[in-house]
């Protein structure tokens, strides 16, 4: 065999340095088309409407269609000019009703998320720990709700607990209360709808968590001593800290803009920020504020959405 078709020779170094370098080239090829498409959707779906209301946020308002002046104005003499108004972000923390709304959105969607975890892990690890046959069953179960509208299921409960309801007919039926239990229209109804609607986000991250726990991490601590309990705290509680952080901010994130429920469910006094910017958009007509309290919202949920990612990212990596 010559120098120049050896296998250590500079020709075959080379051609090995060409083909590591086109394998490379195609394995970026294929990551970017793989990340492209959800890439596209999230710069047209929602990278350009946040642009154009963060743009609105520093309009005012105006009598015309749509209701909201130009940042940008041209006069005759071709020069052009930038009109940014501030009032918009400063009318947030003037307005007490903006303030209250917020604090209240963040309380109830922090003792919502509570109340998710405290149901939802013991039944979480109930069905990590179950035969699988019984898995899927319990799985469907809780995913059974999904296939039905989110607002039909908030109706449905409505239908349940007002003063003619289900509730309240079961229980003057067996004597428990001489009249009905006023639920409708109170705070209490607007958690109980939101644990009843987001209990699956928590319940589903958390069986995948538990699931993938090392049973035999338990049976070496009960071998030196450790009661269940304990087991439970020392071992199987920190395991599932992954799960418990993605399933509180997958709870959390989407109660504190609800919507629905507090409007069906709440009265007047549970003013939660959802409410609040249709109310600006639709009831008021001032897309300026209505738009700089979206991009308030945006900037509150920023922090709990980088803890759901970090914490998501490291559950995949595991």
């Amino acid at each position: 065999m010559t120098a120049s078709t050896s296998p250590s020779s500079p020709r075959s170094a080379e051609l090995v340095a060409t083909r590591l370098r086109q394998a490379s080239r195609l394995n970026r090829l294929g990551r970017w088309l793989i990340i492209l498409p959800p890439l596209v959707f999230l710069v047209v779906f929602f990278l350009v409407p946040f642009a154009f209301a963060f743009k609105i946020s520093f309009a005012q308002t105006a009598v015309h269609i749509p209701p909201f002046s130009d940042l940008l104005s041209h006069s005759r003499d071709g020069v052009v000019g930038l009109s940014i108004n501030l009032g918009n972000y400063a009318y947030l923390f003037t307005d007490d009703v903006y303030a209250i709304s917020y604090l209240y959105s963040i309380k109830t969607a922090f003792f919502s998320t509570i109340a998710c975890l405290l149901l939802g892990y013991p039944m979480a690890y109930a069905i990590a720990r179950a035969s699988k046959a019984n898995q899927n069953i319990l799985l469907l179960i809780i995913i059974l709700p999904f296939w039905t509208s989110f607002l039909l299921r908030v109706y449905a409960l409505e239908g349940i607990i007002r003063d003619g309801g289900l509730l309240n007919s079961a229980l003057l039926w067996l004597g428990v209360i001489h009249q009905p239990l006023q639920i409708m229209r109170t705070s209490f109804a607007v958690y109980l709808g939101i644990v009843y609607s987001y209990l699956p986000f928590m319940i589903l991250p958390l069986f995948a968590t538990l699931e993938k726990l090392d049973n035999t991490l338990l049976e070496a601590s009960a071998d030196l001593g450790s009661p269940p309990w304990k087991s439970f705290i020392d071992v199987t509680l920190p395991l599932s800290m992954p799960g418990i952080i993605a399933g509180s901010m997958l709870v959390f994130i989407p109660a504190i803009g609800e919507f629905v429920i507090p409007s069906l469910l709440g009265g007047p006094d549970n003013l939660m920020i959802g409410r609040l910017l249709w109310d600006e958009f639709f009831n008021n007509h001032d897309w300026p504020v209505a738009s700089a309290v979206a991009v308030a919202i945006l900037v509150l949920l920023a922090g709990p959405i980088a803890i759901y990612q970090h914490y998501n990212v490291r559950e995949l990596e595991q």
